[in-house]
């Protein structure tokens, strides 16, 4: 497997803050998630949530906007499917939706 060094961007960002969140855990606080909403995301990914917010979280969830969500849809879609984000979004999600 590829080693942590290969990979400082993920370990810096799985860290705690002083307030005991990861970076992405403060970054969807700082967007309005409620402690509850964090919650259930991280029971339903099952494990702490170390997505790289810059090039994985930011992306997406602008995308969503863009397509016209707005930012109760957008957490309640996080909430629900938090696997959203190990999809890869010029792969698949775009494509799918320009499909339909």
């Amino acid at each position: 497997g590829a080693s942590l060094a290969s990979r400082p961007l993920v370990l810096r960002q799985s860290l705690p803050l002083h307030d005991g969140r990861t970076l992405p855990e403060a970054y969807f606080a700082s967007l309005g998630f409620s402690d509850g909403e964090l919650s259930r995301v991280k029971s339903k990914y099952g494990r702490r949530l170390e997505f790289d917010v810059e090039r994985r979280v930011k992306p997406l969830l602008q995308w969503l906007s863009d397509l016209g969500m707005t930012a109760p849809e957008v957490r309640k879609a996080v909430v629900r499917c938090p696997m959203i984000f190990n999809v890869d979004l010029e792969k698949v999600s775009k494509p799918v939706v320009l499909w339909l």
